[in-house]
């Protein structure tokens, strides 16, 4: 069994992670992270952005929201279920994690909305060559990376951490596994930031309403297994909201793709009875769309135009722009559209008819027919269903329908340790276990019950700036500590 000791021991190389052993560093903290993957980065290698509210991007641009505005906002959309004083702490301190990161060298495209309802606080990474997408934000991975190297943290890759070590109430150390066998690590204060439970089934199934494969289609990042959560419950931190990030997709097609374009569209969404069930032009926001699909049969539902829809978008262009999928077109959508036409499709249908749309989808015939016919005639009168805006009512009546199925999905999971606004894990007593940290999202329980989608940005936004936070106070209480 070998030892050694350090400062501050980081769980996971993530964005939060990495953000932690930043911090501790330039506070002066000897620090070590432990990562059980051959790469840092985690889950954040696929994302885009960070949340920043007020910085000097915004204020070049004249986005003029305020940090009062988007806590009242934040806290509004969660019912002040989240920990108040955390996502202030949170929102105050992004405009400087913004500078913070560009001091690395990160480079940010312009501060975006997600959708036209929500607020320009995206902070979308600009990789080095190419234009911002999925998988941006490896470029502040590799520059944060980077920037813990040149302060001296030791990254110790291919080291899962197996349990926290405690002496009386104290934990004090890890004990890990690398290439040449077991080892024990001993330093001031331990922080976990292990990515969440998003790579294990038996985790979802137990912690959320859902079972991965069958009624969710979530994103599964290797080694995101609640590593982390499983040991910091076993050494006494209290369990927080848990749930899955919650998005929908067509199932098994890797999200937002190309398939998807007409079909993101605030047009007819019908369940497996072939009726309606919310205003389609909800569909902008993916949070409140999957809290309407999830209460659907199966928690299956299908999007459906015809091809008089499908020449609209053709010449004139989509209804609702996503960021996400802004660099896609009709182009793009035809193409793969072929594909699942030769190779055969699960998702996707083709139909000349209602009749044989239903019987292919497997949707009830009498159900929907009797939708469109209701739906079509709403087209004229206004919806006397949903309320939903009359620009966006095409009757559904040409001589070819295409459908594409949906389903709830998730980028990852939310929360799990309990831990209070210093980023300190406490127990179910709100007792904080001293030498004890959380960050990212192992500790995000502030998107309760809902991810904030109004204000886009928050996944990684919180992790990189509970990360910051996590790392400066260990090593606070580190120096109190050996001051008594």
């Amino acid at each position: 069994m070998r030892e050694f000791e350090t400062d501050v021991i980081v769980v996971g190389g993530g964005a939060a992670g990495l953000a932690a052993a930043i911090s501790a560093a330039e506070n002066g903290a000897e620090v070590t992270i432990l990562e059980k993957a051959n790469t840092t980065g985690g889950c954040a290698n696929m994302a885009m952005g960070l949340l920043g509210v007020e910085t000097k991007l915004q204020k070049e641009r004249l986005i003029g929201i305020t940090r009062e505005q988007a806590y009242e906002k934040f806290m509004d959309y969660t019912h002040w279920r989240s920990d108040a004083r955390l996502v202030k702490k949170y929102i105050d301190q992004s405009a400087g994690t913004i500078e913070w990161l560009q001091d690395m060298g990160v480079e940010f495209a312009l501060p975006s909305k997600y959708f036209p309802g929500s607020e320009a606080t995206w902070h979308i990474v600009q990789p080095k060559s190419g234009k911002p997408g999925l998988r941006a934000a490896a470029t502040m991975i590799k520059a944060m990376t980077e920037r813990a190297e040149e302060l001296g943290v030791k990254i110790m890759l291919e080291t899962p951490v197996k349990e926290l070590i405690k002496e009386d109430s104290e934990i004090i150390g890890v004990a890990a596994n690398d290439k040449d066998g077991e080892l024990e690590v001993f330093g001031g204060a331990v922080i976990i930031t292990t990515g969440g439970f998003g790579d294990n089934p038996e985790f979802i199934e137990k912690y959320t309403p859902y079972q991965w494969g069958k009624d969710l289609f979530s994103y599964r990042i290797p080694g995101l297994t609640g590593d982390g959560i499983q040991m910091a419950w076993d050494a006494g931190a209290g369990k927080d909201y848990m749930d899955m990030e919650l998005v929908f997709f067509a199932p098994n097609t890797g999200g937002y793709a190309p398939i998807e374009l007409p079909f993101r569209q605030p047009n007819v969404f019908v369940n497996l009875d072939g009726k309606r069930f919310y205003n389609e032009a909800v569909v902008e926001n993916p949070v409140f769309s999957v809290n309407a699909i999830a209460r659907q049969k199966e928690r299956i539902v299908f999007s459906i135009v015809d091809d008089k829809i499908m020449k609209k978008y053709e010449e004139n262009g989509f209804d609702l722009i996503n960021v996400v999928t802004s660099s896609m077109d009709m182009n793009d959508f035809k193409q793969e559209m072929e594909e699942h036409i030769k190779n055969g499709s699960d998702v996707f249908y083709v139909a000349d008819s209602l009749e044989e749309l239903a019987e292919k989808t497997g949707i009830d015939k009498a159900g929907l027919v009797a939708s469109m016919t209701e739906y079509n005639a709403m087209c004229q009168s206004g919806d006397t269903q949903f309320n939903k805006d009359r620009k966006y009512m095409t009757p559904l009546d040409g001589s070819k329908f295409y459908a594409l199925k949906f389903a709830p999905s998730a980028y990852g999971s939310l929360g799990g340790i309990r831990i209070n606004d210093n980023t300190e894990v406490v127990d179910n007593s709100l007792i904080k276990i001293p030498g004890l940290y959380a960050a990212g999202t192992d500790a995000n329980a502030v998107c309760n019950p809902d991810y904030v989608f109004v204000l886009p940005g928050n996944t990684l936004g919180f992790a990189v700036n509970s990360g910051r936070m996590a790392g400066k106070n260990a090593v606070t209480y580190i120096k109190e500590e050996l001051a008594e």
